[in-house]
């Protein structure tokens, strides 16, 4: 006898004792339907608006300009999220150190160049990522054989910069435990200190070391085509949420496939 018959055998006689001890045909116990749990998405298309925390100090990801509007590859992703759910979108201006606690509290989607992270992840969701990166060295051009490893950064007459609160600020204290390590509030003008040799070398994603040395002619990336660990860009999300994680990983994989991502990021990094 083959297990699924001896299954219905069984629940068959469950079923006929409890008739019996009964003395009626009316069966008492019932399963009642599962409720459905409701989901970010359904609160979303209620409330009219996106809500979506973002640092603004991390071009070409986002970045407030001093009208007080947000801008970059991420924002421009968030407004054609928004678009496609047929609401507005409302920023939350946050920090590195506080985007988890202002995420869990004010937010539906976390953007603006956000690594992903197992630490992370075990307080949220993440997308699918939509751009491959990792931790690569900028300097001043006239350094950039100076500091090519790990090894030759992490020396004690190495003046290394970091921004605090994110993967840059961990990645610095857990590699160069014997360079010289500041901690810069601002990502904005963090670049300006390498240029004005008050620092040597800050480590952060590729993508941005490619921009910055752009905006700042004497800066170079290293190897940003070799980084030094491996790296993803992805949207937070509320954790547990499989209703409102689908939508937006269908948004992202059709925002990509139709070319929108593309000509997005072209717009920014070139």
């Amino acid at each position: 006898m083959n297990k699924k018959r001896s299954a219905g055998i069984a629940l068959g006689a469950i079923a006929l004792i409890t008739l019996t001890a009964s003395g009626t045909g009316v069966v008492f116990a019932q399963t009642a339907p599962a409720a459905t749990a409701s989901s970010r998405l359904d609160a979303v298309l209620a409330r009219g608006t996106l809500r979506v925390c973002t640092t603004g100090d991390y071009k070409p990801y986002s970045f407030l300009k001093p009208d007080g509007k947000f801008e970059g590859i991420d924002i421009d992703m968030a407004e054609s999220l928004a678009k496609s759910l047929g609401v507005k979108t409302d920023y939350v201006k946050t920090t590195w150190s506080g985007l988890m606690n202002d995420f869990l509290a004010k937010c539906d989607v976390a953007a603006g160049g956000v690594s992903t992270s197992l630490e992370r992840q075990k307080h949220v969701f993440f997308t699918q990522p939509y751009m491959i990166d990792g931790k690569t060295p900028i300097v001043r051009c006239a350094d950039t054989e100076k500091y090519q490893t790990l090894a030759q950064i992490d020396q004690p007459d190495t003046r290394v910069i970091v921004n605090p609160g994110g993967t840059n600020e961990r990645f610095a204290k857990q590699y160069f435990t014997h360079a010289k390590l500041t901690v810069y509030p601002d990502n904005v003008t963090i670049f300006k200190q390498i240029l004005d040799e008050k620092a040597d070398v800050m480590v952060t994603d590729a993508s941005e070391t490619l921009l910055q040395q752009k905006l700042n002619p004497g800066l170079c990336s290293v190897h940003p085509d070799r980084p030094f660990q491996y790296g993803e860009k992805a949207y937070m999300l509320p954790q547990g949420d499989v209703t409102f994680q689908q939508y937006v990983d269908q948004w992202l994989h059709l925002a990509r496939a139709t070319g929108e991502f593309q000509s997005i990021s072209d717009k920014w990094l070139k």
